[in-house]
């Protein structure tokens, strides 16, 4: 797939690549989108910024295109931002859910409809991110995020078709990978991530920054076509 280049951020999709190569990185789903070279990259200026929203939003319509027209495989869209480096965790979650936030209010001004098969509501245990008419989960990634498997040199947003995982689930894969995932991760980290929760047990905006949230906690985050689904 094709790689979008930015000045000095150019060096980024490499380096993620490079990051997602590792031998022990845990996420086989991402290791084999690499290898079909299923994956694409946008390199951004700043996570704080909304400068880039609107080319972002434009890639993520014709990803979910281009995956209606060939469903296979596992894929991903990575968007790379060339600052901040230093977040904490929860600078990040915040940043992130504000750049969420903007994507899915442009999904709206531009008249694109919800995915029935999902809920638009982030406290909802089937919630996902609807872009495009396609839902996505989202996985978010910075240098001072607690697990390792999440920790790269800049922020970074990961959009998973959800879709493909449902997939997975149909054809009786999606288990068994979940467990060789959990298994590298423990591997990995030293630890399975206490984050992670199967579909339709608790919502999925809960794991997309990475941080640890507390029973209570409330997602920064409202989709303007919620009464929709």
């Amino acid at each position: 797939m094709s790689i979008q280049l930015q000045s000095k951020n150019s060096h980024l999709p490499n380096e993620f690549k490079e990051f997602v190569a590792e031998s022990g990185f845990p996420c086989v789903g991402a290791k084999s989108a690499f290898a079909r070279d299923t994956v694409a990259f946008y390199t951004a200026r700043d996570l704080a910024s909304a400068w880039d929203d609107l080319a972002i939003h434009d890639r993520l319509l014709d990803w979910a295109y281009t995956y209606r027209e060939d469903p296979s495989g596992l894929r991903s869209f990575i968007v790379l931002f060339g600052e901040p480096g230093d977040l904490d965790e929860a600078g990040f979650e915040r940043l992130m859910w504000d750049r969420i936030q903007s994507l899915v209010d442009k999904d709206a001004w531009r008249g694109q409809r919800l995915k029935p098969t999902v809920s638009a509501d982030p406290d909802d245990p089937h919630f996902s991110l609807s872009i495009g008419g396609e839902a996505f989960f989202v996985v978010g990634m910075h240098p001072n995020a607690s697990r390792k498997a999440r920790q790269f040199s800049r922020p970074a947003l990961v959009f998973n078709l959800h879709d493909q995982f449902e997939r997975l689930r149909k054809d009786g894969d999606y288990q068994r990978m979940r467990e060789v995932i959990l298994k590298r991760d423990h591997e990995y980290s030293g630890s399975v991530n206490p984050m992670l929760a199967v579909h339709g047990e608790l919502s999925e905006a809960r794991q997309y920054s990475g941080r640890q949230v507390t029973d209570d906690w409330i997602c920064p985050f409202s989709d303007p076509r919620k009464d929709q689904s």
